[in-house]
């Protein structure tokens, strides 16, 4: 039992300074934040006189999925297999979409609900190559990115789901 802990336990939280995951976003366009995000700075990075557009998503907690009423929910996570995979998506969006950059931020660890689970920006010259990447961004990361969640219900039940569920 002990070892599922540390193994659960290293999975909740990233092994870098925060400053380092926000260079690693920055520089590659993924990392994974074992704290609150912030939006401002990763705004303000992608902040580009060449571009006309500038399209962002949060992904936020809700307290329900489907008829369950969720309290809260963790999220876990491999962090260098995910800011790899991460790296990969921002490359590939580049290079299907024509934007200038891109940045895509997920937790990990315990979140409450209305918490930011994950802070996807873009921008390029029009918007709607931003649009359409940002949305790529997202669906892929769901899809690709190793990162689980456990929802934890009123009777403090909980459901381990995929990260597109």
């Amino acid at each position: 039992m002990v070892m599922t802990d540390n193994v659960h336990g290293q999975s909740m939280s990233i092994k870098r300074t925060i400053d380092e995951a926000y260079l690693i976003a920055e520089r590659d366009g993924f990392a994974l934040l074992d704290t609150d995000i912030d939006e401002n700075r990763l705004k303000s990075t992608l902040d580009n006189d060449s571009c006309g557009a500038f399209v962002c998503f949060e992904g936020r907690v809700r307290n329900h999925n489907n008829a369950s009423s969720v309290n809260r929910l963790t999220y876990y996570g491999y962090e260098d297999l995910a800011i790899n995979q991460g790296r990969a998506i921002i490359e590939e969006a580049k290079k299907r979409f024509e934007i200038t950059h891109a940045i895509a931020i997920h937790r990990i660890g315990a979140l409450e609900i209305g918490d930011v689970a994950i802070w996807v920006g873009v921008v390029s010259a029009h918007r709607y190559p931003a649009f359409d990447a940002c949305r790529w961004i997202l669906d892929t990361i769901k899809a690709d990115i190793p990162v689980w969640k456990q929802e934890y219900y009123q009777d403090d039940s909980s459901k381990w789901l995929s990260n597109n569920g």
